[in-house]
Formats: C-alpha cells, sequence, structure tokens
C-alpha cells in the first residue's frame, strides 16, 4: 500500500517531488522510505536543531574536528559541521541522484545569512559549496545581492536553490536571472541542459507575514482567508513559469497547514515538508486528488485586495515590487533575522565545546 506521500508522486503527468526539509539521517531516512523524497535541504535553524536532536550522533565528531584543525575558531568548526551534515545527506541521496541521472537526489546548503548585501562573498561560499558533493544545490537569499549571486552561480555552473522568497515578484526576478545565467553559459558553449536550479516560495512565512500586518493595523480578515495566500501566490507564479517556460523549478516551503500539500498535488514542483508534517499527511484521511491547477476562491483573493492592498500587491502582483525593495520587504527581512539569529546560535553551541564554562 502506498503512503499518501508516495501517491502525491505518482499522480501527476510530471513527477510532483517530496523534499525532506532537514539534513537529519532519521528524518531523511524515514522521507526516502515513506514519502520517496529526492531532496533535502538545510539552513542554520535546521542545523541547529539536527544538532540538539541528533546530538549523540555530532558529539563525538565535534572533538575530533577541534583536535583535527586546531587552528580553526568557532566559525570555521560551525562550518566544518554544517558541511559534514550536508555531506551525509548526500551521501543518504546519491542512490536517487544515480537513477535520475543528476536530475534529482540533490540536497541544499545555505551560504552564511550574514552576507546578503554581498554578492561576492556569496559566491565565493557557493563555489565552495559545490565541491563539497556531485549533489549539491547551493540556497541563495532572494535580495539584491542575492540576485547577482544567483545569475552568475548559475552561469559557473552551480545549481542554486533561491531561499528567503515569499512572492511573486521574487519568484519572477529569480527566473529571469536563471534563465540569465543559462544563456550566457549555452553562449559560451558550456553544458546547461542538466543543471536543476530551484526556486523556493515560502508559502507559511507569506501567510504569517499577512496575519500580523492585518493584526497590527486592525484589520478583520475571515479566518480561512489568511491560510490561502502563500497558495494563491505560489499558484500564479507556477502559471508565469509554466507559460515562460522558464528552467528554475518552483520549490514550496514553509508548512502551516495541510492546504500546502493538497493544494499543490499534480504540479511540476517540489514540495519541500518538515518530517512532522509528512508522518501527518501520511496518517492523514485526506484524498489524494489533482488540485494544482484549481483556482483560488475569488472572494478570498478580493479580500485580500481589499482588507491589505499594498502588502497584498507586493505579494502577488507580478509589478509589486522592484529588485531594490527586496531587501526592505517585511518577509525578508523577517526572515533573515530569524536566520542570522539561528547561525549565531549555531556558533554558541560549538563555542561551548571549545571554551566550556568552567564549573566553579
Amino acid at each position: 500500500m502506498k503512503t499518501k506521500l508516495q501517491q502525491t508522486t505518482e499522480i501527476s503527468d510530471y513527477q510532483t517531488d517530496i523534499w525532506n526539509d532537514s539534513c537529519s539521517v532519521k528524518e531523511l531516512s524515514y522521507s526516502l522510505k515513506n514519502s520517496d523524497c529526492t531532496g533535502a535541504t538545510n539552513n542554520p535553524v535546521i542545523v541547529g536543531n539536527v544538532l540538539e536532536n541528533e546530538f549523540a550522533i555530532w558529539e563525538d565528531r565535534i572533538y575530533e574536528i577541534i583536535k583535527e584543525f586546531p587552528q580553526f575558531g568557532e566559525i570555521e568548526v560551525t562550518w566544518k559541521l554544517i558541511e559534514e551534515m550536508t555531506q551525509k545527506g548526500a551521501e543518504l541521496l546519491k542512490p536517487v541522484f544515480v537513477r535520475s541521472q543528476g536530475k534529482k537526489g540533490r540536497i541544499s546548503i545555505q551560504v552564511n545569512p550574514k552576507n546578503w548585501r554581498n554578492t561576492e562573498k556569496m559566491l565565493k561560499q557557493a563555489v565552495h559549496f559545490n565541491t563539497l558533493a556531485e549533489n549539491i544545490i547551493v540556497k541563495l537569499p532572494v535580495t539584491k545581492a542575492g540576485i547577482n549571486a544567483i545569475e552568475e552561480a548559475t552561469y559557473r555552473g552551480i545549481n542554486i536553490n533561491a531561499t528567503i522568497c515569499f512572492s511573486v515578484p521574487q519568484c519572477v526576478a529569480v527566473a529571469e536571472a536563471v534563465e540569465r545565467g543559462l544563456k550566457r553559459r549555452e553562449n559560451e558553449g558550456n553544458n546547461a541542459a542538466t543543471m536543476t536550479p530551484v526556486c523556493t516560495l515560502m508559502m507559511g512565512r507569506q501567510d504569517d507575514w499577512l496575519r500580523a500586518i492585518a493584526k497590527k493595523t486592525n484589520t478583520i480578515l475571515n479566518p480561512e482567508t489568511l491560510a490561502w495566500s502563500g497558495i494563491a501566490a505560489i499558484k500564479k507564479t507556477y502559471r508565469i513559469f509554466k507559460s515562460r517556460e522558464y528552467r528554475a523549478r518552483l520549490l514550496a516551503a514553509a508548512y502551516r497547514n495541510h492546504l500546502h500539500w493538497t493544494e499543490l498535488i499534480g504540479g511540476d514542483l517540489i514540495l519541500t515538508m518538515p518530517y512532522e508534517w509528512q508522518v501527518k499527511f501520511n496518517t492523514s484521511d485526506i484524498d489524494v486528488k489533482k488540485r494544482m491547477d484549481s483556482p483560488v476562491d475569488a472572494t478570498i483573493l478580493e479580500e485580500l485586495e481589499n482588507k491589505i492592498p499594498g502588502e497584498w500587491k507586493k505579494a502577488y502582483y507580478e509589478d509589486g515590487m522592484t529588485i531594490e525593495g527586496f531587501d526592505s520587504y517585511g518577509p525578508v527581512q523577517r526572515t533573515l533575522r530569524s536566520f542570522i539569529q539561528g547561525y549565531d546560535n549555531l556558533v554558541a553551541k560549538i563555542r561551548d565545546f571549545m571554551i566550556p564554562n568552567p564549573d566553579l
């Protein structure tokens, strides 16, 4: 008997892909077995959680890294740990990568979130990450500097996963940057046919932002409306990508409810799901049927348009933001702060290994 998520990957003319939203060995192993997952991801918050939940796996290795590299400070040890967690995930996904001839089976690793304004620093780290394993995909933020890094990394043959992305205009900017990078490669006679660039849209974080805006402005919306905003944005983006034949593939992330799964069934895209949501979906009684092409109810779109027009324009309209406006976009700032805090917390955990607090 196929699980619900296994059925999801088989119901379409395309293959809807499931990714595991973590580099956890336990969670990725579950996903490979029960969801037929074809990819995985990490970021500073995820790595911190994995270290906490799989401490027994990594404790001794951290001490070994500190001993093997006596010149390393806490930052270098932190990145060595992140890289090794990524390589462990890459090993688990390698059979998928081989079976698909490199089209699937990749694991994402994210550049330092503190470098979100510096194209060259992000690009330098992306180039290094690309050497860790042959099935690596590098996460770059959809900021002004990140768009430049996405184009240049793509041109250099690095598969990218655009992250910190919540809106139609951000996704279109990513797709255009990827196309420029691929065309530059092709114009110089380099291979682009085997590349698999990805553009993430963090649906739940878009929902979270509009919910916060409604609360701040004392705006009353129907309770279900804000559960549909991210879905509406990704469905519109999907139609744009398909009509323009962009080669970047959409990835749906930041799960908050079952709509973030059920409404995307049957699409040619990637669903990156946390372990706990995979378990919920696989044990649910929800019918697995195609819904990707089902439009969002017009009354929901009208309410968003009428009640929070400024923020909805940024989220839903292709001309709602320019690239110059990405850095000041609320969800971008919120998520950057979260990722940077997660990174600082991870470094602090490594510091405790290197400089234990004396027990006086």
